[in-house]
């Protein structure tokens, strides 16, 4: 996600007394409540960011849903500070001197701490491209910006070597997985963009699952020491190819599904012509983003709380076709996401254990409802559909 100029099935249920054991959700603890002038603290805030976008469109992502601004082209300066906090809209952004006099400002979240060094890195124009940059040195910068400022956490994004081993574009380093768990001392917040409908690889493209493939590396690699975002495709970047709202949709859930604390929508596009803000003007797409956000939004609270583990069981009708869930409880009810993995049609069983008796299962947004005995319920899931359910 290089710079250039200008450049669900979601199910909740809510169970009543039919709760897991608090043993099996990991730790409560707010992902961000170590940093004073960090991610708010507020369980309500889910962070649904854009990348590199020019401030004066700052009001048009707020009405999307949009509430994090990562990376400023050429900045922040003190004008782009303005516009972003007369939006309300927070940062993310490089620790420039405009930046460090702005330590106390409540705009800037947190540093934004490079893009990409596991790739293999540019020699200038015709001269080809040497290694990536060594771990290393990613470490010892991000020792150096948390010297300057140690209230709000660095964030470094990575790129599609994180889900794809194969990637070429890290040079001398691919086929090296093991280089990702260095790279993650070098931040508090990591981040990595793949592309899948809009790739051009035979390997990747359409291959939506490598978004959740890469979130679940990252979560494994930081060990839960790290928060970990990713980033979603919605335009068509380079490519004659663009994911369509609904594969959208299932990337955001798959990530949220599999780990992801939040999202950085990638909204550039060189195809057919270049366009910094390209979702601003894809009325479909920004519709379905828009619902996204405001869906996400209101889960917050939820999302933000413990995943539960071992407590939901799925069946698919077709194994080429497997269903990934997500348990959370919040307030005495419980919730279940879940999301078709593959392109193709099933019907997934779905079991909570301990849930007793008949339930009615409502559809949420769908107007119909299902039934559930003794916590199993099933649905048809076509390609890439999400679903929301929940039991009273």
């Amino acid at each position: 996600m290089k710079p250039v100029p200008l450049l669900f099935a979601c199910l909740v249920l809510a169970c009543g007394a039919s709760r897991a054991e608090p043993t099996r959700a990991s730790s409560a603890a707010n992902p961000y409540a170590k940093w004073e002038h960090g991610p708010s603290h507020d369980s309500n805030f889910f962070p649904l960011a854009v990348w590199l976008q020019d401030p004066r469109n700052a009001g048009q992502y707020r009405a999307a849903g949009i509430n994090t601004y990562v990376g400023l082209w050429e900045g922040p300066t003190e004008s782009q500070l303005t516009a972003l906090k007369a939006t309300g809209m927070k940062l993310i952004c490089d620790q420039n001197a405009t930046a460090r006099g702005h330590l106390d400002d409540p705009t800037i979240i947190g540093w934004m701490h490079g893009d990409e060094p596991d790739n293999a890195q540019s020699l200038g124009e015709s001269k080809g491209y040497g290694p990536p940059i060594p771990a290393k040195t990613i470490v010892q910068d991000y020792q150096k910006i948390r010297a300057a400022d140690p209230s709000r956490p660095v964030m470094l994004n990575l790129g599609q070597g994180v889900a794809w081993d194969g990637y070429y574009g890290r040079g001398v380093r691919t086929n090296h997985p093991e280089d990702y768990p260095e790279y993650l001392a070098g931040c508090d917040i990591v981040s990595f963009d793949i592309y899948p409908v809009a790739h051009s690889h035979p390997q990747v493209a359409g291959h939506l699952w490598f978004v959740a493939q890469g979130v679940e590396r990252l979560v494994k690699w930081g060990a839960g020491q790290k928060v970990v975002w990713n980033c979603i495709e919605c335009t068509h970047i380079q490519s004659k190819s663009k994911a369509t709202p609904s594969q959208v949709r299932s990337e955001v859930w798959m990530s949220l599904i599999h780990g992801s604390m939040g999202l950085v929508y990638f909204v550039h596009e060189w195809q057919p012509k270049f366009d910094e803000a390209a979702l601003l003007r894809d009325p479909e797409m920004l519709r379905e983003v828009t619902a996204i956000n405001r869906q996400i939004t209101e889960l917050a609270p939820v999302l933000n709380s413990p995943t539960v583990r071992d407590t939901v069981q799925v069946s698919s009708s077709d194994p080429q076709v497997p269903v990934a869930v997500m348990l959370k409880q919040h307030e005495g009810a419980s919730y279940l996401f879940a999301v078709a993995m593959r392109n193709g049609d099933t019907t997934a069983t779905l079991t909570l254990k301990g849930l007793a008796g008949d339930k009615t299962v409502e559809v949420l947004g769908e107007e119909r409802s299902l039934s559930a005995r003794n916590g199993a319920f099933s649905d048809s899931f076509k390609s890439w559909v999400v679903h929301c359910y929940r039991i009273k």
